[in-house]
């Protein structure tokens, strides 16, 4: 029996048919695994969307935060190593793309079944510092922002005590995301392929570039139409482009 099936870090497991692939997709700051919910109806014959839930957020929410991201790396290396048991692709949107990359380096660390490719998205280098800090902004300006930004539904605006929740996960997510640095990161010998927001104020493309440092083999930028939440806005279009760099890794045909 394949016990990944009761990892309670993946919520939302879905497959088009049987299995042969398996994408793991690491949230961006403050989601959960529902980020990924839109992607079920795209996926080609044949593979298995297996969507993070991180402590702290969803159906986890009452489990305490690790007080680093280190430590959520180490964490999260643990959680996911039963999801290594058959071919998969890491993705990470945000500071998602960061916790995979961390994920990628812990797996070669330990000689484990290497990703067929990471993709991270909208996601800056780990030898590049944070452009900005808005985890120490009031509640006005960290709504607004994330309003702007794609990373907050104005139809969360009519539930204020789920809002509060939600903000406060999104502040531990972006304390995390500020504080991260490798200024040596280790070049990973899987694919590894960069994915931006032409429109994206957090993550603005012409900083993609900087990812070539972690790569020792295959490296691609690929920018895309839309703001920091390109992903979630148009999953099918994501879907697609993921397929069109990995050939004979993703299937081209859907249910």
């Amino acid at each position: 029996m394949d016990t990944s099936a009761r990892n309670p870090w993946i919520v939302g497991r879905h497959s088009a048919g049987p299995a042969g692939l398996r994408l793991i997709c690491v949230p961006q700051a403050g989601a959960g695994a529902g980020a990924f919910a839109g992607w079920r109806r795209h996926l080609p014959a044949g593979v298995e969307l297996a969507p993070v839930e991180l402590p702290g957020r969803g159906t986890r929410q009452d489990e305490p935060l690790p007080p680093e991201v280190a430590t959520l790396a180490d964490d999260l290396f643990q959680g996911l190593r039963p999801e290594l048991s058959m071919p998969y692709v890491l993705v990470g949107h945000s500071l998602g793309g960061s916790l995979a990359y961390e994920v990628a380096r812990r797996v070669e660390a330990h000689g484990l079944r290497a990703p067929l490719a990471l993709v991270v998205s909208g996601s800056r280098a780990p030898h590049v510092a944070s452009l900005r800090t808005m985890s120490d902004k009031d509640e006005p300006a960290l709504r607004g922002w994330l309003t702007a930004n794609g990373g907050l539904p104005a139809e969360l605006l009519d539930y204020p005590s789920f809002l509060e929740t939600i903000l406060q996960a999104v502040r531990a997510d972006l304390r995390y995301a500020e504080s991260y640095l490798v200024t040596d990161p280790p070049a990973l010998r899987c694919p590894l392929h960069v994915f931006g927001g032409l429109d994206d104020d957090i993550t603005p493309p012409d900083q993609l570039g900087h990812w070539r440092r972690c790569a020792a083999g295959a490296f691609s930028v690929t920018t895309m139409r839309g703001g920091h939440s390109f992903p979630h806005a148009d999953p099918g279009a994501m879907l697609a482009a993921i397929r069109g760099l990995l050939p004979g890794v993703l299937p081209t045909d859907r249910r």
